[in-house]
This record gives structure tokens, sequence and C-alpha cells, in this order.
């Protein structure tokens, strides 16, 4: 087990490398000077030239990418113009809001997914089998922001039973009854899609595993069938299962972005996008790579998951 995790340990390094150079090459391509965009189109051109030297961006591309891969390395993300204050400190300072959000959405996703799949599955081609696959289709042919907007519609402009925005209220509450109210419209929104991925691939999981020969051996010696479909072969179809959250589990961390957007939710996404608006180049960077970091970390421990369910993955 050991050796495994060491070489899957390895194998992220070159990943993150790639990332690295694909962020810091897109970001170069945009358009327009990012010294001019930070100071203003008034800014004289010796202080333009000035924050050019200071940013580096004086120097060639390579000799950038190696400045400032080198820094992060040490633990120095650079330091955000428009805001004034060192990127690793406002990258981490948000990303605990796009953990809540994510997180909570993946468990939803993931616990709705399973079950859907597994019911449709023990029902093939029964009612709940069609019901469930036509929901999993509206489902999934939802864009997360469209549907976002929609709850705001229902839910908080004409019922009323939810705030519009933000991660708590700006007049009282910050407690966690208060979080949770914040919190259920944009996780639901950010979950839908991969719930219905989910359970598709769990409903195909789940009979390839049903026609298999210890199954049927079980029904045979008098097994009830709620503990032959819940105990051992979802047990079994979970090696497949497992790799469908882990990939959806990069499409929960992406799809915040704009959802934090939607309901002005103060995560790691939202502050991208003002990022990019502002030209803040070093903010972008290092908010990007810390979040393709911690995808490439969730995937290595879904392989090790994995390999613990199925012994067979490690070889």
């Amino acid at each position: 087990m050991n050796s495994y995790i060491l070489k899957r340990l390895l194998s992220a390094v070159p990943v993150l490398l790639g990332i690295t150079l694909v962020v810091f090459l897109i970001m170069s391509l945009i358009p327009g000077d990012p010294a001019t965009a930070i100071l203003g189109s008034y800014a004289t051109a010796e202080n333009v030239e000035r924050l050019n030297r200071q940013l580096g961006l004086d120097r060639s591309l390579p000799e950038q990418y190696v400045i400032w891969l080198t820094n992060m390395l040490q633990g120095d993300f650079g330091r955000s113009f428009s805001l004034n204050r060192p990127v690793l400190d406002e990258v981490l300072d948000r990303f605990g809001a796009t953990l809540i959000l994510a997180g909570v959405s993946l468990v939803l996703c993931s616990i709705f997914g399973v079950v859907a799949g597994v019911i449709s599955a023990a029902r093939q081609y029964g009612l709940a089998d069609k019901a469930i696959t036509f929901a999993v289709l509206i489902g999934i042919s939802i864009p997360s922001f469209f549907l976002g907007m929609m709850m705001i519609l229902l839910f908080a402009i004409q019922l009323r039973w939810l705030p519009v925005s933000g991660m708590y209220s700006i007049y009282g509450g910050g407690d966690l009854p208060d979080l949770l109210r914040h919190l259920a419209m944009p996780a639901l929104a950010l979950s839908v899609v991969a719930t219905g991925v989910i359970a598709r691939l769990s409903r195909s999981a789940m009979l390839e595993v049903l026609r298999q020969d210890f199954v049927r051996t079980a029904r045979a010696k008098g097994v009830p069938e709620r503990r032959v479909i819940w105990r051992h072969a979802l047990k079994a179809a979970m090696v497949s299962i497992i790799p469908v959250i882990g990939v959806q589990a990069g499409f929960v961390l992406s799809g915040a972005v704009y959802i934090e957007m939607v309901f002005q939710w103060p995560g790691v996404g939202r502050m991208l996008v003002e990022a990019i608006l502002r030209r803040d180049l070093l903010l972008v960077q290092g908010g990007v790579v810390i979040v393709a970091a911690c995808y490439v970390l969730f995937n290595l421990i879904v392989d090790v998951a994995q390999s613990l369910l199925d012994p067979r993955v490690k070889t």
C-alpha cells in the first residue's frame, strides 16, 4: 500500500508542473498590458514601466515562469496588487467558503446519485426506474447557473423562504442555522448535474453486478433481497462508482465558480472572476494552481480508496 501511495504521489508531480505551465501561458496570452489595467488608462508611461519591472513583466516568458515557479515552491505566491495583500493569504481566506460549498454539494450528489442509481437498477424497467431516468435526464440537461437563478426567483423572491445571496446574514446570524439557510440553494444547484451523472453510472455498475454469480448464489441461499442489493451488490459496485465520484469532485469544484457568482458566495471562484476582470495576474495564477492541487490531491485519495476496495487496482 505504501509503495502504491508513493507511486501515485510521484505521478502527481508532473501533472502539477503541467498545470502551472498551462496557467502561466494562458495568462500571458491575454491581450492588453497588465500594468496599464492595474494603474488605469490615465497612468503615465514611467509608472507603467516601473510596475512592469516590479511584476517582472519586462523579462522573457521563460524567465518569468522560472521566477514565478521558484517563488511559489518556496511558499511565496506573490502579492495581489488589486487587494494589496499576499496571494496565498487571500486564497486561503476564500478557500474555506469554497470548500464548504463544494464539500456539501459533493456529499449531496454522492448520496442522492448512488441511492437513485441503486433503486433504478433494482427496479429495472419499472415505474421507479423510468421516473428516476426521466429526472436524471432533466437534471443533466439544466445548467447549474440557470437552475440557481430559477431557485432564487422561486424560493427567495416569491416564497421568501431562503436568503438571496451571501454566506451569512448582514445583520445578525453568523451561526450554523444561518449558514445552512444560505447554503441550501447554491449547494443544491451545484449538485444537480453531478447527481445525474453519478446516478446513471451507478445504475450501470449495479446492473452489471446484479448479473454476477455471487448475487444469484446469495439469492439462492435465501438472503433477503434488500441485504443482497445494499450490502453485497453495492459494495462490489462501489469499485466502479468511486472513480466517477472523484471525477465529479472536479466538476463540482470548477462549477463553484459560476455558482458563487450567481449567489455572491465569497469563495475562490468569485475571487478568480473578480481578479480576471482586474487583470490581477498573480492572484489568478495562485488561485488556479491551489484549486488544481486540491483536485489532484482528492483524486489521489479516491485512487487509494478504490485500491482498498479492490486490491487488483494496485497491480
